[in-house]
């Protein structure tokens, strides 16, 4: 559906699975959000590498969101237009293409459970990047494919009935929630598998045979906006029309995306991304799917920290904090020279790409200016990024952020002034179901949002620039070489 083709009263029925909960809104032509349901769901941890959800209670809990949905609606819902989903990208499961019962845990973006096995492989990180614009990572659904072949029973058994399918989160989540039980899946997942071929569109027959994978079990790419099917709120069946992942959907949530501007989603981890209408290559960071339907393609220069809420979460854990969201904002106000934090929680990522890092804290203070150290080891590495993305010559002119860690003004403040560049605060803390309900509009123009809900601009810091070039010169003697300034 068009936005030419809208109804005033038309209304959409937006989803994200994300890392803490599953959520449903809708919303209508407009951008107006009408109705908000979230459940939250459990993450397991055990130890460093290995981050699990179970698969049974992920999909109850997106029924449960839309049975309250229908609840709410009523007879209402006969004015749904169309339903999506968002999904944290880099998730995979394997499950049964019969029953569509999971043979595997749902293997979180987090898990690098696989490393030891991937470093094998190490001689073909230029192909993989090549071919898919990614790092040989086990961040990535490869490798985790792999360990699941090669240590569970039931995987092993329906791959040799031919019964077993595998892939992205997004497209076990489809296949169970949707009336025709589908095996599809969008670009912008399927690109966080290491299998897939942004140029071609299509899974990588070299990229499986260098990890050892069958085709067959993969669902078939078909584009973002696809008609995928039909989900039931309550009774009513209702077309199933857009898949993408989380981080993508966020980049809509004022509209279409800026390319001027790199936007900042921050959550679990804190992803950047710069968008274009062309692949493009910086190196240090990747080269991601946004947006692929029949008239459009987006893409993206993407950089990755691994360490952004799981960091604060880890570190208030490992020193006894109680209460740390409540408490963070006045701590950021008051504490003005915090220790340095060398942030590798769940390894580096962009632009240092190193699996595994020690997180350590350099120089004195009391627990809660380590807590700051933290938020400002996040800010450094967003700054870090952000001179990469000005690598090509092409110097952003602002930043726009969203998720969780976006409500502390002192993250957002300390960013514009490291940066030399105002941070826009969109309209939407949580910005995926928003950018997901401008995808089901089909871009529509009735579709407004606010420009921006907050700009910080840049102040004068000179005690912050000189923690940040100490973190930089620390960095740089902990990792054994030169950074590129």
């Amino acid at each position: 559906m068009h936005g030419s083709e809208l109804k005033n009263d038309a209304i959409f029925l937006a989803l994200d699975q994300g890392g803490h909960a599953s959520r449903a809104a809708v919303i209508d032509a407009r951008g107006n959000t009408l109705i908000l349901h979230a459940e939250t769901i459990e993450t397991t941890y055990r130890g460093e590498d290995v981050i699990e959800h179970d698969p049974e209670e992920v999909v109850a809990s997106l029924s449960h969101v839309i049975g309250r949905v229908a609840a709410d609606l009523g007879d209402g819902a006969t004015r749904l237009a169309g339903a999506g989903l968002a999904t944290q990208r880099s998730n995979v499961v394997c499950w049964d293409r019969n029953s569509g019962r999971a043979l595997s845990p749902i293997i979180s973006w987090q898990d690098r459970r696989a490393r030891h096995w991937l470093e094998g492989l190490a001689g073909s990180a230029a192909v993989v990047r090549r071919r898919t614009g990614l790092m040989l990572s086990p961040h990535y659904g490869a490798s985790k494919l792999r360990w699941c072949l090669d240590n569970l029973d039931a995987v092993r058994a329906a791959a040799a009935a031919g019964t077993l399918a595998w892939g992205p989160m997004a497209s076990f989540l489809v296949h169970r929630l949707l009336d025709q039980r589908p095996l599809l899946a969008d670009p912008v997942n399927a690109a966080r598998t290491l299998l897939y071929n942004p140029a071609g569109g299509d899974w990588d027959a070299q990229l499986l045979e260098l990890f050892g994978l069958p085709a067959s079990p993969l669902p078939r790419c078909v584009p973002n906006r696809y008609p995928y099917g039909h989900i039931r709120v309550g009774n009513l069946p209702i077309p199933f029309t857009v898949l993408t992942g989380d981080q993508s959907a966020a980049l809509f949530a004022m509209g279409r995306p800026d390319f001027d501007a790199v936007y900042v989603n921050t959550g679990t981890g804190v992803f950047l991304q710069r968008c274009g209408d062309l692949l493009a290559d910086q190196p240090g960071l990747l080269q991601s799917v946004v947006w692929r339907d029949t008239d459009t393609g987006i893409y993206a220069l993407e950089g990755t920290i691994n360490g952004g809420a799981a960091a604060l979460h880890r570190e208030a854990g490992r020193l006894g904090i109680v209460g740390m969201d409540a408490q963070l904002p006045g701590w950021l106000e008051r504490h003005s020279e915090p220790p340095l934090f060398l942030n590798g929680i769940g390894g580096l990522g962009s632009p240092f790409w190193v699996a595994e890092f020690a997180s350590r804290y350099i120089g004195e203070g009391d627990v809660p200016a380590r807590l700051v150290a933290v938020v400002e080891s996040i800010v450094f590495m967003v700054r870090r990024n952000l001179e990469v993305f000005a690598g090509d010559g092409r110097r952003p002119g602002r930043v726009i952020i969203s998720g969780g860690l976006a409500v502390l003004d002192g993250l957002c403040q300390k960013l514009a002034s490291l940066a030399d560049m105002p941070v826009c605060r969109g309209p939407d803390i949580e910005a995926t179901l928003s950018g997901l309900g401008y995808l089901l509009s089909g871009f529509s123009d009735e579709y407004r949002r606010p420009p921006c809900q907050h700009v910080f601009e840049p102040r004068p810091d000179a005690a912050l620039k000189g923690r940040y070039q100490r973190w930089f010169e620390a960095m740089e003697k902990a990792l054994g070489h030169h950074l590129q300034p």
